[in-house]
C-alpha cells in the first residue's frame, strides 16, 4: 500500500480511535456504567482529572470552559466526579469519586486487553514499535505524568 495515498493519517487515527472508543463503551456497559455519554470521554481521558481545575481540563480537551463545566456538572450528578476546594480562597478542583475511579479501572482494563489483542494480532515487536511511534509523534501534546 503506498504511503502517499488515502486513507491519510488523520483518517486512520480517527478510525482507530472510533474502534477503541467502541470497545471502551462496551466494557463500561458490561460493567454497569451505562450512563457515560460521548461528551464525557474528554473527562475520562489520560491522565484522569485528579485535582485538576475545570479550566485545565477544558484547555487539555479543546472544550470551552462553559462546555466543560456543563459536562462536569453532568458527571457530578451521575456520581463520577466532585468539585471541591483545596483550602480557603482556592478554586474548586475536580476529583474522581470512587465510582469515577471504578469506571477508569474498567477503561484501563479494556485498554490493556486491546494492547494484548493487537500485540497478538500484529506481533509484540511490531506493536511495541507502533506504540513507540505514537508516543513520539504525540510527545509535544502528552501531559506530564
Amino acid at each position: 500500500m503506498p504511503i502517499d495515498g488515502p486513507p491519510y493519517v488523520g483518517a486512520l487515527l480517527r478510525l482507530s480511535l472510533q474502534r477503541v472508543r467502541k470497545e471502551m463503551a462496551q466494557a463500561l456497559q458490561v460493567a454497569g456504567f451505562d450512563d457515560i455519554q460521548d461528551a464525557h470521554w474528554a473527562v475520562f481521558s489520560w491522565p484522569p482529572p485528579e485535582g485538576m481545575r475545570p479550566s485545565e481540563i477544558a484547555r487539555r480537551t479543546g472544550a470551552s470552559r462553559q462546555a466543560m463545566n456543563h459536562v462536569l456538572g453532568q458527571l457530578e450528578a451521575l456520581g463520577y466526579v466532585e468539585r471541591r476546594g483545596g483550602g480557603e480562597g482556592t478554586r474548586r478542583l475536580v476529583h474522581l469519586t470512587p465510582r469515577g475511579r471504578a469506571a477508569c479501572e474498567v477503561l484501563w482494563a479494556c485498554l490493556r486487553g486491546l494492547h494484548r489483542d493487537w500485540a497478538a494480532e500484529i506481533g509484540e515487536a511490531r506493536f511495541a514499535e507502533f506504540l513507540a511511534v505514537l508516543r513520539r509523534i504525540s510527545e509535544p501534546e502528552l501531559p506530564a505524568r
